[in-house]
């Protein structure tokens, strides 16, 4: 199964609203780009029925290397997050059902 990009999102927007696909580009684009603006500013994005984006800052921690096993610090970090909805939830695991039987 293929990831989908951004520009099949672009595609299938533009079917589905009438809009070029240049206009729906721009549309989607100004989306994202507001998202990430409003991350940046602690803000909390809901989209009902859809899910809730959101920032956690993660404390300083110690972490291994792996390949050499050294101790490294991993400095205190913001980190975005995305939690769903109930909705999409059953949506998900609905189509999931009706693909298995």
């Amino acid at each position: 199964m293929a990831n989908t990009t951004k520009h099949d999102l672009v595609v299938s927007v533009s079917k589905y609203t009438g809009l070029t696909q240049s206009d729906t580009k721009v549309v989607v684009e100004e989306f994202l780009e507001t998202i990430a603006e409003y991350l940046k500013e602690f803000k909390t994005i809901e989209v009902r029925g859809f899910g809730t984006f959101h920032t956690k800052i993660r404390k300083p921690r110690p972490a291994r290397n792996p390949k050499t096993g050294e101790e490294v610090p991993l400095p205190r970090r913001v980190v975005p997050l995305f939690k769903y909805s109930s909705e999409l939830k059953k949506k998900i695991s609905d189509s999931m059902k009706a693909n298995v039987d």
